[in-house]
């Protein structure tokens, strides 16, 4: 992270929106130039109270969003190691932020998925090496299969302002 853009989050009122690929599954297992990156920007930017996260992984009809307290460790890949298998994120959810997102994007039908989904490799692949503790409270988005990428793009939008 250059110095410039540093200054920029740390003065920033809310917290910055990021967008990280997470690339092959095994990042979870090794220490490479994509996980230290990860775990820097973990180190560097202010604690986040909560996490909202949007992965490619979870396509839905409709909006979702993950509202248990509990949400399970989803290995939504193959062919891997059974180390990566036996690896899980156990980040508290939060219903109170997934129904604040339902308020906050509302016209928009927001649905709380309460058993069905949980946090995908597309997410705790990435905040494992940002939050190895997973001690911070995150709830997942889907994204919708039948609305286009402006679409999405604007709902971030609105569910950025969460971040205030």
């Amino acid at each position: 992270m250059t110095p410039l853009v540093k200054d920029i989050i740390m003065s920033s009122t809310h917290m910055p929106a990021l967008f990280l690929g997470h690339g092959s599954p095994m990042n979870v297992l090794e220490d490479n130039l994509y996980t230290r990156s990860w775990q820097k920007l973990g180190m560097t930017l202010p604690r986040p109270q909560a996490i909202v996260v949007v992965s490619a992984h979870w396509f839905t009809r409709g909006t979702g969003v993950t509202a248990m307290e509990t949400p399970p460790t989803i290995h939504d890949f193959g062919g891997f190691p059974q180390a990566l298998y036996d690896t899980h994120y156990p980040a508290p959810g939060s219903p109170v932020l997934a129904q604040h997102l339902v308020e906050l994007l509302a016209p928009v039908p927001v649905t709380l998925d309460k058993e069905a989904w949980g946090f995908d490799h597309g997410s705790w692949g990435v905040l494992i090496k940002m939050y190895p503790d997973a001690d911070i409270p995150m709830v997942q988005l889907s994204i919708d299969s039948s609305k286009p990428a402006a679409w999405h793009f604007e709902m971030g939008a609105q569910t950025g302002s969460a971040a205030r």
